[in-house]
């Protein structure tokens, strides 16, 4: 599983002109899901989400992490991380989880944060042509892969 955290002051999802999910103060997360990606991968990124202490505190030092703050989640499911660009100038995504594997273990993850969180996560449209707006705050940008937890 691949994850980028954006710490943001506001971001939005809409699809086909509908909001999805928006949130304030918080993170966007991308989420790529690849077919060796287990529950105990999403577990350990779940936790290091949730834990990760990069809001600021009263000395505008990285310190606080996002329940300390009040903050929210929108997850966006994004296969596009999985890109394989090593050969020509097109991608290609064989790494990416077909459907039947990713949307389990996306709303397996949707699960996981909310119950962490302690309230509701904000999300996208699984598969859905989005249309993501985000204010990067800093901007702080982390990028996570469970493959690389060890």
């Amino acid at each position: 599983m691949r994850a980028v955290l954006q710490r943001v002051t506001q971001a939005s999802c809409v699809v086909d002109g509908n909001i999805t999910g928006q949130i304030k103060t918080g993170f966007l997360i991308l989420l790529g899901i690849e077919d060796a990606d287990t529950i105990e991968d999403l577990d350990w990124l779940a936790q290091k989400i949730i834990g990760l202490r990069v809001f600021a505190d009263e000395n505008d030092l990285m310190n606080k992490a996002l329940a300390d703050v009040g903050g929210d989640i929108l997850l966006i499911s994004q296969f596009t991380l999985f890109a394989a660009t090593k050969k020509g100038n097109r991608p290609g995504f064989t790494k990416a989880a077909k459907p039947e594997v990713a949307i389990p273990l996306y709303e397996k993850m949707i699960e996981k944060l909310t119950s962490l969180l302690g309230k509701k996560i904000e999300t996208g449209i699984f598969g859905a042509d989005m249309k993501v707006s985000l204010l990067n705050d800093g901007p702080v940008t982390i990028l996570i892969d469970t493959k690389n937890k060890e």
